[in-house]
């Protein structure tokens, strides 16, 4: 079955506009655009070509006003005032942000070793300032429902028709399936598979190619991977010239609160959320929030 980047997307556009926004972020839903909710708005576009192993993809970013002049305003910090109108400076700031966003979607997917899709790279192919008659009646043009501290920003994505199966949890297009190998015959050798011990992201996808797709007891040939994880306390985004200042003994505030939870990373992809224990003197992890078996293997690249 086809790899699935729809997780990672909705990730790496949280994330990113989390740590450039220093505004906790979350996607709450995905959806077909509804042309009659956008008749009157501007917005900025960002072309973006992905060139991955044997597929080039070209998507275009859709950033309304709302949710541009909101992100140029965090930006600066909260100074200043919220602009009701795009002008050069929202289309710069929404420039970086999409770049960021893309940057992060491909490293990514590039620490996932997809066997369909290989290595990714992008260009940014420009930007303009449009009217809804750009977007509003593409085919394959989606809403990313950003959820900014209860502030609705929403954030539009075409894509062509190229990647659509490779982001099937978003699109609903049927994911390629790829052809069964051939049965091996009575006199073939067995594969070691029990001394596997290259790095996961080379043998995920060729391992699971002989595996039952339902059965997730079929993984424990998997169980021995080793996997990093880590733990998030916190981010916020510096000047460079005040990094460069920084010298022993300086106290570098983060936005986290002290009573927030953790962000869970397993092979830097978000999990769940935890809070931070003491266990014999060391510092340990009580999980507070995390998905099904189904829904981690998913995220870090192990599921159907």
């Amino acid at each position: 079955m086809a790899s699935d980047l729809s997780n990672i997307i909705k990730e790496e556009l949280s994330n990113t506009l989390e740590q450039l926004l220093s505004k906790k972020t979350s996607i709450e839903e995905t959806s077909k655009v509804d042309p009659k909710e956008y008749e009157s708005s501007q917005a900025i576009e960002v072309n973006v070509k992905f060139e991955f192993k044997t597929l080039s993809s070209q998507w275009a970013f859709y950033i309304p006003t709302i949710s541009a002049g909101k992100f140029e305003y965090l930006m600066l910090g909260g100074m200043g005032e919220l602009k009701e109108h795009i002008d050069d400076e929202v289309a710069d700031a929404v420039n970086e942000i999409v770049a960021n966003i893309c940057g992060s979607i491909t490293t990514s997917v590039n620490a996932q070793g997809y066997e369909d899709l290989g290595t990714v790279k992008f260009e940014s192919l420009g930007s303009e300032i449009v009217g809804a008659e750009k977007f509003k009646d593409k085919e394959n043009i989606f809403k990313f429902g950003v959820n900014m501290e209860d502030e609705k920003l929403p954030v539009l994505i075409a894509f062509d028709e190229g990647i659509l199966p490779f982001i099937y949890e978003i699109s609903g297009v049927e994911p390629q399936v790829e052809a069964a190998a051939p049965s091996a015959s009575a006199s073939s050798t067995p594969s070691p598979m029990g001394k596997v011990s290259a790095p996961v992201n080379e043998h995920v996808s060729s391992l699971l190619s002989l595996l039952g797709e339902d059965s997730i007891t079929n993984l424990k040939l998997l169980f021995d991977i080793k996997l990093k994880l880590s733990v998030r306390l916190g981010t916020k985004i510096f000047l460079l010239k005040d990094i460069l200042r920084w010298d022993i003994g300086e106290i570098i505030e983060l936005e986290q609160m002290v009573n927030e939870p953790l962000e869970i990373l397993v092979n830097g992809i978000k999990i769940g959320e935890g809070e931070a224990v003491i266990v014999e003197g060391k510092f340990g992890l009580k999980i507070k929030s995390i998905g099904n078996e189904q829904t981690r293997l998913s995220q870090i690249g192990l599921g159907n």
